[in-house]
C-alpha cells in the first residue's frame, strides 16, 4: 500500500469478524511477528498488520531522519487506516511501535477507538522529564544545537542557548550509566555492522520525540519486571539484582505513564518476556478483550 511517493508498506489481512484491530510490530520485525497471536483474535475482530518502512517487504526509504521520525511513521499508519476505510480501529503496538501509537493518539485521537501498548509505553511513547531518556534527550540537544548554529535572530539564539544550558544537566545524568556500561566493554569489541538494517535502526532512534500523553482510551501492558530467561541461571544474586533494577525502572515509567495518561488502564505482568503477547498470550488476550469490549462502538 502506497503511503508516500516511492514508499509502499506491507499490509497483512488475517481476516475475522467485528471491530477492526491493527497490529504494529517492534523495531526490526515485520507484521508476521503477530501471525500466531493474530489467529487468536480473528474470532472477535477483523485483524490487520502493518510492516513499517525499512523492514520486510515494505519499502526501505533512505535512512534520513525525516523518513523515520515518529511523526513520519505515525502518518504512515494513519494513511493505511484511511486507505483501508477502517472506521475507528483499535491500534495495538509492540515495543518501539509505542511511538506510532502515541503519535496517532496525540495528533488524530478521533481516528481510533483506543490504543493497546504491548510493553510499548516507554520513553519513546511517553516522556517524563523527571526520568529522562538518553536517546530522546540527545535528539533534543542535537536539534537545539542545529537551530543555534542556523541563521536566526539574536532573540531566538539567546532563547535556544538558555534551553541548551537548562537541558545539559538532564543529558549528563542520562549519560552517566551509559558511560559506565561502555567502560565495561573491551576496546577491541567490534562496533555495529555497516548494513542497511542498522542504518534504518539508527534513523528510527534519531527520530524519537517527546510525547506527553494521548487523548483516547488506552490499555498499557508492562512486563514488570521483565523475565531474564536463563541469562543469570548460574548466578542467582546477579539475577536478583537485575530484576530489582528492572522493576525499579519499569515501575517508574509505568507510574509516570499513568500520571500523564489518567484515562489509561495499566496492567503489569511480573516476569513476562518483552514479547509479552507471546510469553503471556492468554493474559494479554483477556486484557485486550476486556478493554476493547469497554469501548463505544
Amino acid at each position: 500500500m502506497t503511503v508516500e511517493t516511492d514508499t509502499k508498506l506491507e499490509v497483512l489481512d488475517w481476516g475475522g469478524h467485528g471491530r477492526p484491530l491493527v497490529l504494529l510490530a517492534g523495531k526490526g520485525f515485520t507484521a508476521h511477528a503477530f501471525d500466531t497471536f493474530a489467529s487468536k483474535l480473528t474470532s472477535g475482530y477483523h485483524v490487520y498488520g502493518i510492516t513499517r518502512r525499512g523492514y520486510g517487504k515494505s519499502s526501505v526509504s533512505p535512512p534520513m531522519d525525516e523518513n523515520y521520525s515518529a511523526a513520519r511513521l505515525g502518518k504512515d499508519v494513519l494513511s493505511v487506516i484511511e486507505q483501508l476505510h477502517l472506521k475507528r480501529p483499535v491500534l495495538a503496538g509492540h515495543s518501539i511501535a509505542g511511538e506510532e501509537l502515541s503519535y496517532v493518539g496525540d495528533n488524530a485521537p478521533d481516528s481510533v477507538a483506543g490504543l493497546v501498548y504491548l510493553d510499548a509505553a516507554y520513553a519513546y511513547a511517553f516522556y517524563d522529564p523527571s526520568i529522562g531518556d538518553l536517546t530522546i534527550d540527545y535528539n533534543t540537544l542535537r536539534q537545539q544545537l542545529e537551530q543555534f548554529t542556523a541563521l536566526k535572530p539574536m532573540k531566538e539564539r539567546k532563547q535556544l542557548l538558555h534551553e541548551i544550558a537548562e537541558g545539559l544537566p538532564r543529558f549528563e545524568k542520562d549519560l552517566a550509566p551509559y558511560r559506565e556500561r561502555m567502560e565495561a566493554i573491551p576496546d577491541n569489541a567490534p562496533g555495529p555492522p555497516d548494513t542497511p538494517a542498522v542504518h534504518v535502526d539508527i534513523a528510527i532512534f534519531r527520530g524519537e520525540q517527546k510525547f506527553k500523553g494521548v487523548k483516547c482510551p488506552v490499555l498499557a501492558i508492562y512486563a514488570d519486571p521483565h523475565s531474564f530467561g536463563g541469562q543469570f541461571k548460574s548466578n542467582p544474586d546477579a539475577l536478583k539484582a537485575a530484576q530489582a533494577k528492572d522493576h525499579m525502572e519499569t515501575s517508574a515509567q509505568a507510574d509516570a505513564f499513568q500520571r500523564g495518561t489518567p484515562q489509561a488502564t495499566v496492567l503489569r505482568i511480573a516476569n513476562a518476556d518483552h514479547f509479552v503477547f507471546q510469553s503471556n498470550e492468554a493474559e494479554v488476550l483477556q486484557a485486550m478483550n476486556t478493554f476493547i469490549a469497554s469501548l463505544p462502538q
